[in-house]
């Protein structure tokens, strides 16, 4: 039975490990952008939108579904970016296991 508690401990060090980088991974931020850089999207590795700017340029009362479209373009791609952060950085950290729910 040793080995078992050896095992609960080794995963209880993983999990501490774990959730201190999932803290560490919501101050990481990444930035992208759509329309040559008229619409910025920075997410955090939380999911989390922290800002949207938008050139002044952009902005056509005439053409709202174009501003929309970008800002939907540049959103998506921060939180897939966000999500492959975490994803590289959990991976890392596992050693690759797929551990359900974890990663």
């Amino acid at each position: 039975m040793k080995g078992m508690g050896d095992m609960m401990k080794q995963f209880q060090k993983l999990q501490s490990k774990m959730y201190k980088l999932q803290e560490e991974l919501g101050q990481q931020t990444i930035e992208t952008s759509s329309g040559g850089g008229m619409v910025k999207v920075v997410a955090n590795g939380s999911q989390q939108i922290v800002s949207i700017s938008i050139e002044k340029e952009v902005v056509n009362a005439d053409d709202v579904e174009l501003l929309q479209d970008l800002i939907l373009a540049a959103v998506n791609e921060a939180l897939t970016k966000s999500q492959e952060m975490v994803s590289s950085q959990m991976t890392k950290l596992t050693g690759g296991l797929n551990i359900p729910g974890l990663t």
